[in-house]
């Protein structure tokens, strides 16, 4: 009954005007995010953050903004998968195995409809299992301590490492890189600055929202600029758009089980939708075998990816609300918002601020209905902005970028730090080191300090303390586990091969 009468607290907020009408603009401006290759949601959300604060939404209208766009993203990564061959984002990277050679066999609405059903269904699947299980979870973390929060922190970087790169030390390094930077600022303890070399702008610290921005907004300006030129084109033309009642009727034991296996690697700090996707499609693959024609542009091969990612999406918010510890990296901006609207994620949100959990849940059930009717009439318009010259999107994002940061601030420094986060990423990116773990460090730095200097003094300096309770055990094992575990599991999976012209 208490799941009932939250649902309905949070639809009487969903549904106001305002509330519904931002699900609605999330969902329209995400979609067209992840439709253009190489933004993706973690970016989208990025670069819109800004304009929240220009336009002085409060927290729940923030929030049901942002996670709209990402929803909206995720369903929109897999139009340039199809058309184009080339994934809106990386976990839309599996849908090109078989999107793209379906596109070409000339049945190319009907893989765009199937997938966006596809999205529908795993969205709706974790968003139901956010409003179950979100609870449940919130009220185990509240046995959590200093110790279980530094092994959970830990579990959150090391997971994180190794699922975002194929070189556990670059990962490693990331993170690192991410700790070093939170330590910038004056220090709570001593009152002393350190790593500011004098700048007194940096004696508040560095704001995440600038690293952010920085990181994944200017720098992927940088790398569009050297990778796509200025030009767009469709690989494949899109005729009339019909349901495939078929398609879908017959792989609605795929769209199951790949929710259900996206959902569980969502809930995995650090997982994200990237492995969701690829396990579901993995799975389903070894439950076709060898005749099931996988890579060869099957029904099957386009649903489980995106059932798997999206429902991966959904499952990422979890964590994010009820341990304060990100899913993936979009949830990681998501987590950068709460904290500048001075909300701290955690068991004590469900109690404190259940008006904005409940709203979120009730919005994103509002929000996939929407996207599911905007994705099966409107792909037209979508694909469309496949069209959009680089010369007219490259001005425009960082138009956004350096007004939004402005905004939020008025200092000269912080957008010269935004270049110089943005200048990083670039760096990181050519030299295949991954950005998620750096920010993942500058969100989770500070806490992670907290947590280890409160051991630190309950157990005057025993760090055995660390090992003190058999969850912050397990935490431990799950984490050297997640680090370890890629290594040999690269040696027996070989990841598919994407299909080109």
């Amino acid at each position: 009954m208490d799941v009932i009468s939250n649902l309905a607290m949070g639809f009487s907020v969903a549904l106001s005007p305002y509330t519904l009408m931002l699900a609605v603009i999330g969902c329209f401006i995400g979609t067209i995010i992840g439709a253009l290759p190489g933004l993706g949601p973690s970016n989208g959300v990025a670069i819109l953050i800004p304009i929240t604060f220009s336009l002085g939404l409060d927290a729940t209208s923030s929030l049901v903004l942002m996670t709209a766009v990402y929803y909206g993203a995720m369903y929109g990564g897999r139009i340039s998968s199809i058309l184009l061959n080339i994934p809106g984002d990386e976990p839309a990277l599996m849908t090109t195995l078989d999107g793209y050679p379906m596109a070409k066999a000339g049945r190319a609405g009907d893989a765009l409809v199937l997938s966006g059903f596809a999205s529908f269904y795993g969205a709706m699947f974790a968003t139901l299992g956010l409003m179950f299980l979100a609870p449940l979870l919130a009220r185990v973390a509240y046995v959590f301590g200093p110790a279980e929060y530094f092994a959970l922190y830990m579990l959150a970087f090391t997971t994180l490492g190794g699922m975002a790169s194929n070189n556990q030390a670059k990962s490693a390094l990331a993170a690192c890189l991410g700790l070093g930077i939170a330590m910038i600022g004056v220090d709570n303890s001593s009152g002393l600055p350190r790593l500011t070399g004098g700048n007194l702008h940096l004696f508040d610290g560095v704001d995440f929202l600038v690293a952010i921005v920085g990181l994944f907004a200017v720098a992927e300006v940088f790398f569009f600029i050297e990778s796509h030129g200025k030009s767009s084109s469709i690989g494949v033309k899109l005729d009339k758009v019909n349901i495939p009642w078929g398609d879908i009727f017959a792989t609605r034991w795929t769209l199951f089980r790949s929710s259900v296996v996206g959902f569980i690697a969502g809930i995995l700090p650090g997982a994200g939708a990237s492995l969701g996707s690829f396990m579901s499609y993995m799975t389903e693959k070894s439950i076709a075998g060898k005749d099931g024609g996988f890579g060869t542009g099957v029904p099957k091969g386009i649903a489980a990816p995106e059932a798997g990612n999206n429902a991966a999406a959904g499952g990422a918010l979890i964590p994010m609300l009820t341990l304060g510890v990100p899913g993936s990296g979009t949830t990681a901006v998501l987590l950068a918002l709460l904290m500048t609207l001075n909300i701290t994620p955690g068991p004590t949100l469900f109690t404190e601020r259940p008006e904005l959990v409940w709203g979120l849940i009730a919005s994103l059930l509002i929000a996939n209905v929407v996207l599911l009717l905007m994705n099966v009439p409107l792909v037209k318009i979508f694909v469309k902005v496949l069209m959009v010259p680089a010369w007219v999107l490259l001005p425009g994002v960082t138009m956004i970028s350096f007004v939004g940061i402005y905004s939020l601030s008025g200092s000269y420094f912080d957008l010269l730090l935004m270049v110089g986060f943005g200048v990083l990423g670039y760096v990181l990116r050519k030299l295949d080191i991954p950005t998620v773990p750096v920010i993942l460090g500058i969100l989770l730095g500070g806490h992670m300090e907290d947590a280890l200097r409160r051991a630190m003094v309950i157990s005057d300096g025993d760090y055995m303390y660390l090992l003190s309770s058999p969850i912050a055990i397990g935490l431990w094992i799950a984490a050297i586990a997640g680090f370890i575990a890629p290594m040999f599991l690269r040696k027996f999976l070989k990841k598919p091969q994407r299909i080109t012209d």
